[in-house]
C-alpha cells in the first residue's frame, strides 16, 4: 500500500507543513519544507516517524515534537 496523506497541516508562512500518512501498518507523519525558489515543491525533512494506531495519535507526537506545538 502506497502511503496516503490524510491531512497536511501547514505553517502561516505557508513553507512548512507536517503531513499525516496513512500506512499499511498503522499511521505516521512527517514534516515537509519548500523553498519558493525551488520548483521542486515539498520535499521531506526526515523520513516518516510511524507506529501509530490513528491519526490523532500521529498529531498529537507531531505536535509534540514541531513547530506545529507552538
Amino acid at each position: 500500500m502506497k502511503p496516503l496523506v490524510v491531512a497536511s497541516l501547514q505553517d502561516g508562512g505557508g513553507d512548512r507543513c507536517i503531513d499525516i500518512l496513512r500506512l499499511a501498518e498503522g499511521y505516521a507523519w512527517v514534516e515537509c519544507r519548500r523553498d519558493p525558489e525551488d520548483p521542486h515543491g515539498w520535499r521531506h525533512l526526515h523520513p516518516p516517524i510511524s507506529g501509530f494506531a490513528s491519526d490523532a495519535e500521529a498529531r498529537a507526537a507531531a505536535a509534540g515534537s514541531t513547530w506545529l506545538a507552538a
